[in-house]
């Protein structure tokens, strides 16, 4: 099974999914979208596929969104999707795209059922565990 995640190294969820990815017994194509972000057309396809609006994906803690005004509802779709492309850190994460679907793994958890490998007993960074499908 091919899995890919839309990765920051920075951010714990995205490396407690990527540890969860790999405890599946899976070594997944890891996409470091601040280094390579995807085109606007792959993060429309991306959305659409997880099936969410396009603001449900902006992220807002620790990004320039405030300082740019996008919690004003007046930016459409398209708009938002330009402030993403420009500022990539606006890019929610980590997303994770298996054949069982796309997803927006926030709580990183989220990833177990698009896995097709149980992840068993995880341990997260913070201490928390987690009981994936054995």
């Amino acid at each position: 099974m091919t899995v890919t995640i839309y990765h920051n190294p920075d951010c714990g969820t995205s490396r407690n999914t990527l540890a969860m990815i790999r405890q599946s017994g899976v070594d997944p194509i890891i996409v470091e979208y601040l280094k390579t972000p995807p085109s606007r057309e792959k993060l429309k396809e991306l959305i659409a596929a997880m099936g969410i609006p396009t603001r449900a994906l902006l992220r807002e803690k620790g990004t320039p969104c405030k300082e740019l005004g996008l919690d004003d509802p007046k930016w459409s779709d398209d708009e938002l999707l330009d402030f993403m492309m420009a500022h990539p850190i606006l890019i929610n994460r980590p997303i994770v795209v298996t054949l069982k679907g796309v997803r927006l793994c926030r709580p990183s958890e989220a990833v177990i059922d698009l896995l097709e490998n149980p992840v068993g007993r995880f341990v997260k960074e913070d201490g928390e565990v987690v009981e994936g499908r054995r």
